[in-house]
């Protein structure tokens, strides 16, 4: 389940209490502590193609848009 699902079903189930603490216990998506799902990129959010090195947390789609102000240089 994917957390946009997730709030979406939450919106939907706001106003039955009993039926939203059946689906926090049972359904509500985990807190993660390793693997992919854990490292999103700061700036767009996106799990894949995660360039951790010197701190920066970024995708490699929003590295490489910012990559030259950052102070990265494209050698040929």
């Amino acid at each position: 389940m994917t957390t946009s699902s997730y709030t979406k079903i939450f919106r939907q189930i706001k106003g039955k209490p009993e039926k939203m603490k059946k689906f926090i216990k049972h359904c509500a998506p985990k807190k993660r502590s390793c693997g992919l799902a854990k490292k999103r990129c700061e700036r767009c959010g996106r799990f894949g193609g995660h360039v951790s090195k010197y701190g920066l947390n970024f995708c490699r789609h929003c590295f490489r848009e910012i990559a030259y102000e950052i102070g990265f240089k494209k050698y040929n």
